[in-house]
């Protein structure tokens, strides 16, 4: 067979399929897109549009309405007849209730193909166990993540990305990355950074001697003057479909001129674009334009949006270092420290702000989190605290184990570093984050969270308040958000999205109920509270007691427009509601 799809095994896809599907049913019914029968016993069905397709699974209904199903319980009936679990004819089969229009259905079934091939090639890899996992560095466990985001049913679609692609860039391959430099000619290009650094600094800084004097000797043997270009990092991909032939003019007109590969070695992140320097840690992660579909978005990144990103961080670093409860909860945040930006002028004369052509040539550097480690301290991306190894093992449970802490203690500890920067940033400053497991990294000391790192910050940070004094630089994240949904940034983004699924780790696992999960939020939240008197009338309005909260759904924006699914300038506008939920940690809300 070929080497490129090996991992294509009828094992393995079948494997892949049933996972798949137990998810789809699991997600799709928690945000009542269906709505499974009770056939008694802990059993339950769902059946197609046209009723001839069914189903079947056993499940546990957990607060939230999360829907713990047993994949190995899930079969297909039709006619008496049992079907193969198919994740694509899962979508056929429920494409009304799904809403998915002919424009988006096909796309739709790519990405779902496409997720199904990631799986398979994830299940390929030599097993590593949970508890190995949680003694691991953490490149090994950013690279060994298996499950992508928890929400999104299609979540690793990667279109434009073929097999060999796959091989060369996927995280999960953690195949070494050398990135490809190019010239940009100043007068078509835009270098920003931090106050406290310059284009010389950070280019000396990034890149040795020997390869600053051989881009030097390339632009100087085609009678260029260095000194009139920019050095931009590029994502070889990004370089091999994409500038080569769409920017062909600029390359052609020297505008652009290709140096080669740098010297360094990077690995994917989980987000696909964004690489980590293995050759050497110390310096920047270096976030690159792509023009990959995959879950909801193109993955470019605007010349335009890239301008302001370091004077966003800049603000931010400040405003958290300014503030006592931020800089008590030991938060920190990866600053992008610069940003490049690359117009091309008949692309932007032809297209909006929205289009992806506007988007296919800029780079940022963000700090690396190895320099500011304190002895005896490890990393892990937040997302491994989802993670279960083949043997339905989780890596949380083997850190809670390793940890001596009881999951109450281990999860206050946790919440205190994670729940609490969030909420004082609502709180006292309208100001929300993109808090899922892949923008969040946690410093562990024996085995137990005793700080995080935030990151991804220009283009995931909101102040949800358009009338917000901010530096002109920085207005750009100033954003009208109606009162009602400002408490969403928690409700949705932590508890719904991230935090469910971990209270269902845990109980699956047997490690905890239900309750002390949802009690130790609660009790993190009251002694917020009672630190921060002079925010009480503000704690009121956004009561994070409440008895219910609206349910915002992401698997309905992907399926309505999976190119475009929110406008980052205004994300109020596009959430898709339906009906509430009951607001587990309201039982345990403290007395008046």
């Amino acid at each position: 067979m070929n080497a490129g799809v090996d991992h294509l095994t009828p094992e393995r896809w079948a494997r892949a399929n049933r996972l798949l599907v137990r998810k789809a049913l699991a997600e799709f019914a928690h945000e009542r897109l269906i709505a499974p029968e009770h056939t008694g016993g802990g059993r339950w069905r769902v059946r197609s549009d046209d009723g001839a397709v069914e189903y079947r699974f056993a499940a546990r209904v957990l607060a939230l309405d999360h829907w713990q199903i047993d994949a190995d319980t899930v079969t297909r009936h039709s006619g008496g007849r049992d079907l193969p679990l198919d994740a694509v004819d899962l979508c056929l089969d429920l494409r009304g209730a799904l809403g998915l229009s002919d424009t988006v259905l096909p796309v739709y079934l790519e990405e779902i193909s496409a997720t199904l091939a990631g799986t398979a090639y994830k299940l390929a890899a030599p097993p590593i166990s949970a508890a190995d996992l949680a003694e691991a560095d953490f490149q090994t466990i950013e690279t060994r993540m298996t499950e992508g985001h928890p929400c999104f049913v299609a979540n690793n679609g990667r279109i434009g990305f073929g097999v060999d692609d796959h091989h060369r860039y996927a995280p999960e391959s953690a195949a070494g990355v050398r990135l490809v430099w190019l010239a940009a000619h100043r007068d078509h290009a835009t270098f920003t950074c931090a106050a406290d650094l310059d284009y010389d600094t950070l280019v000396r800084a990034e890149l040795d001697d020997d390869t600053r004097t051989r881009f030097a000797a390339t632009l100087t043997g085609l009678g260029l003057d260095p000194g009139d270009y920019l050095l931009l990092p590029v994502h070889p991909w990004q370089w091999e479909n994409k500038l080569a032939v769409t920017f062909a003019g600029e390359v052609a007109r020297r505008r652009l001129v290709h140096l080669g590969e740098g010297p360094d070695t990077y690995l994917a992140q989980q987000s696909i674009r964004t690489f980590f320097n293995v050759t050497r840690p110390d310096r920047h992660y270096v976030k690159t334009a792509l023009s990959v579909l995959n879950m909801g978005f193109m993955r470019g990144l605007s010349a335009a949006y890239m301008e302001a990103t370091p004077a966003i961080n800049d603000w931010l670093a400040d405003l958290v270092q300014g503030d006592p409860v931020l800089k008590g909860t030991g938060l920190s945040i990866l600053r992008e420290r610069a940003a490049i930006g690359y117009r091309h002028g008949q692309y932007e004369a032809a297209t909006d702000r929205y289009s992806p052509y506007r988007k296919m040539l800029a780079a940022l550097w963000r700090e690396s989190p190895v320099p500011g480690l304190e002895p005896g301290r490890r990393l892990a991306t937040m997302a491994s605290l989802l993670h279960t190894d083949h043997d339905g093992r989780s890596l949380v449970a083997a850190l809670i184990a390793r940890s001596g802490r009881t999951p109450a203690q281990w999860l206050r500890r946790y919440l205190d570093a994670y729940l609490v920067p969030l909420l004082h940033a609502l709180y006292a400053h309208d100001l929300a984050f993109m808090p899922h497991g892949e923008n969040v990294i946690l410093v562990l000391r024996d085995a137990t969270v005793e700080r995080v790192i935030f990151k991804d910050i220009a283009e995931e940070i909101v102040v949800m308040d358009s009338d917000a004094d901010l530096p002109e630089r920085v207005r750009r994240i100033a954003v009208a958000v109606p009162d009602d949904e400002k408490i969403l940034c928690i409700f949705t983004d932590v508890v719904d999205c991230f935090l469910r699924h971990l209270a269902a780790v845990l109980v699956t696992e047997d490690v905890c109920d239900e309750d002390t999960v949802w009690r130790t939020v609660a009790e993190c939240a009251t002694d917020y509270a009672d630190r921060v008197p002079h925010l009480a009338d503000r704690l009121a309005r956004y009561d994070l007691f409440a008895p219910e909260f609206a349910l915002s759904c992401l698997n309905r924006l992907q399926l309505r427009n999976n190119r475009q699914m929110v406008d980052l300038a205004d994300p109020s506008a596009a959430l898709q509601f339906a009906g509430t939920l009951v607001n587990p940690i309201a039982g345990f809300r403290p007395p008046r």
